[in-house]
């Protein structure tokens, strides 16, 4: 097809259709950029909508399928809005959040399994604000030729990789270590506390835990695993426990208000920035210093 042209002025005529053809050009162009201006306006709230939450569900299985009830979840960064003090797995092996988009870092354990701490990726709810997305999470039988180490009741035992030999410290062999005391208020008595222990970076440091300025790179992957006689864990980020890195303190505590802790001893974990108590875990018995792969 023959292009059309416009005919050619005459000589010595103005070409006054040139003009007309300019300003037509002109409005098109106007025209496009209000279009796109518009559609941005539109895909604005969708922006927005995108950092809302949306449901999750966290199903922990074996490797032969079957569902694992009562694995205990955390999750590193903290949900926002905070999730139930206590997250694990219901009989079927399923755990039911919601979460905003982004990166976390799972750690679920069960008793008779290997821990395991996936990275997963929460995408933005997409059509259905409804749908959940499916995290799915299958944990290694321990070994169960391995020996199990049996300690002295009411130990307090510190564990890193399987290089390093675990560090165990009876009531009396904590008692000797250099002390610090804190004081803290605790949102489940509506109480201030003061709490006297051995600061966690402490204990770390016995693990040659990368600490002060080796504390960077890659070694930011590590976290602590704190567990109590019931098997009640939770996560603390190897920050969080630094004191050159952050301003709260974390403190492993064997007296509250001067006296024994009692039921909740003979060690209990404090973390003093946290708004609510979770972390305290009662009875501790072990500490763990992991990383992620």
């Amino acid at each position: 097809m023959l292009a059309e042209r416009w005919p050619e002025a005459a000589p010595g005529e103005a070409d006054t259709g040139l003009l007309s053809r300019y300003a037509s050009a002109m409005r098109w162009q106007i025209f496009n950029i209000a279009v796109l201006a518009v559609a941005s306006l539109v895909h604005s709230p969708l922006l927005a909508q995108q950092a809302t939450s949306r449901p999750v569900t966290i199903t922990v299985h074996d490797p032969t399928g079957a569902a694992i009830a009562h694995a205990q979840i955390n999750l590193v960064p903290a949900p926002d809005p905070p999730p139930p003090a206590k997250m694990e797995t219901d009989a079927e092996g399923h755990l039911s959040l919601s979460l905003k988009p982004g990166t976390y870092a799972v750690f679920v354990s069960a008793p008779g399994f290997k821990a395991a701490a996936p990275q997963i990726e929460i995408a933005a709810a997409d059509g259905g604000a409804g749908t959940a997305q499916i995290v799915p999470v299958v944990l290694r039988i321990g070994d169960v030729n391995s020996p199990t180490p049996v300690y002295p009741a009411d130990s307090l035992v510190l564990t890193a990789d399987r290089l390093h030999l675990p560090v165990v410290f009876s009531p009396a062999e904590f008692r000797a270590l250099p002390h610090a005391s804190i004081t803290v208020h605790n949102a489940h008595t509506n109480a201030d506390e003061t709490y006297s222990g051995v600061p966690l970076a402490v204990l770390l440091a016995k693990l040659d835990a990368p600490l002060g300025e080796h504390l960077r790179g890659k070694a930011l992957a590590n976290y602590i695993v704190a567990s109590g006689s019931d098997g009640y864990s939770v996560v603390v980020s190897i920050a969080e426990a630094d004191p050159s890195f952050h301003g709260g303190d974390v403190l492993v505590a064997d007296r509250r208000d001067g006296q024994p802790l009692a039921k909740s001893g003979p060690f209990q974990l404090i973390v003093s920035d946290d708004k609510r108590p979770a972390r305290w875990v009662h009875n501790l018995v072990s500490i763990s210093l992991q990383s992620l792969p």
